[in-house]
């Protein structure tokens, strides 16, 4: 046991789900695929009601392999490996209740686990359940699924009653007991890191055999660092920085984050006249912006952790643009590519913008709205990252 310790292999932010009529689920299994990284010999679960407003049942959960490889191609069925299937405890129950904003860790699995293995990971509700704490994520790797009643240990999801699905919910994390020299890399932002270049960057780690880190997300889409809404109308756009940070950062075996965020700072005020719930007093100076990423790098120093900012992308044709914005991100950008809080920069913003006109994204890396990246893009970010954070 000297020789090894717990790393988070794992993991997600907790956000709020959007609120729809039809919000309560029962009777239903969730099921997530899940690469490991690396090799090891016990597993523990984390489940995080940090956001909900009600207390949430599991009456049954269960970690297994897949018969499946989540790099290549994941069926609808989503496969477990015949005899794989074990239980998820909880001080030794099989049940666990999560008050309102409580977070649990499950008692260590023994679970044998090899490098490059697709676990999967299978939640089970038998009564009603607010669907609230979630977060939305997407990528090659980022893939979930939900199917009518209690399936926790059938080797396939029936088809006619299963569906996709990319919010992931209650789950926020997976840890292995693994050897010393493993480490986790936590990504930090918004919806542009709930998309897919931290999949990407896991990907690369695979292709160029670094086979001792772990990508970490923790992001949500729609967050700001200054702000959150207080209406139901937009909430599912996440919390703001001090009321995420604190409870995202802290992960076993983490060293390093990389914080990619303050766009939405930058977009979303639009003036009462058009939204009331987007006065443009939301809108920060770029100083106040600053001392947001810098309280940031301060509450991960208190961690140990070494921290690099990702600088903001283009945005120029998204429908909120303007100069002064611009002006904006430009500043800010500048004040990363050269404060000496931070432990260094990763300029995305130079590797994604077109050269003959920087306000925009180049050729081939817009998806279409003007603010997300295209696939293409993301795969490029992913290579944007440093080979000494790979390690």
């Amino acid at each position: 046991m000297n020789d090894t310790k717990w790393v988070s292999m794992w993991g997600n932010a907790m956000s709020i789900a959007e609120h729809h009529p039809e919000g309560y689920a029962k009777d239903i299994t969730l099921r997530y695929p899940v690469y490991a990284p690396f090799s090891g010999s016990q597993l523990r679960f984390t489940f995080d009601n940090y956001c909900g407003k009600e207390a949430v049942t599991i009456a049954e959960a269960t970690v297994a392999l897949s018969s499946a490889d989540l790099t290549a191609s994941m069926p609808l069925s989503c496969p477990l490996a015949p005899h794989t299937s074990r239980a998820i405890t909880f001080q030794g129950k099989t049940d666990v209740t999560l008050a309102p904003g409580e977070t649990v860790v499950s008692d260590a699995v023994d679970f044998p686990v090899k490098s490059g293995a697709t676990l999967a990971v299978s939640i089970y509700f038998s009564d009603f359940t607010a669907m609230q704490s979630a977060v939305m994520i997407t990528g090659p790797l980022s893939k979930g699924y939900f199917s009518f009643g209690n399936v926790t240990s059938e080797e396939a999801l029936p088809p006619l009653t299963t569906k996709t699905t990319s919010w992931f919910y209650f789950l926020s994390n997976i840890d292995i007991l693994t050897d010393t020299d493993c480490r986790a890399l936590i990504c930090y932002g918004d919806s542009i890191t709930a998309q897919a270049w931290p999949d990407y960057l896991t990907l690369r780690l695979r292709g160029e055999g670094f086979s001792h880190t772990s990508v970490i997300r923790r992001a949500a889409s729609g967050t700001r660092v200054l702000r959150q809404y207080d209406c139901i109308t937009y909430d599912s756009y996440g919390l703001k920085g001090e009321n995420r940070f604190r409870h995202e950062i802290p992960t076993a075996g983490a060293d390093t984050v990389i914080i990619q965020q303050g766009i939405n700072d930058i977009i979303h005020p639009v003036g009462v006249e058009q939204n009331q719930f987007r006065p443009m007093s939301d809108l920060p100076t770029a100083a106040e912006l600053i001392d947001g990423l810098k309280w940031y790098i301060e509450e991960a120093r208190k961690l140990d952790k070494q921290v690099y900012l990702g600088t903001l992308l283009p945005i120029e044709g998204w429908r909120t643009y303007a100069p002064f914005r611009e002006e904006l991100r430009h500043e800010v950008n500048e004040w990363m590519r050269h404060t000496k809080d931070a432990d260094g920069c990763i300029d995305f913003d130079a590797a994604l913008r077109d050269p003959a006109n920087p306000r925009a994204f180049k050729n081939g890396f817009d998806s279409g709205d003007h603010l997300h990246p295209s696939s293409t893009a993301y795969n490029e970010m992913a290579r944007c990252v440093p080979k000494e954070l790979l390690r």
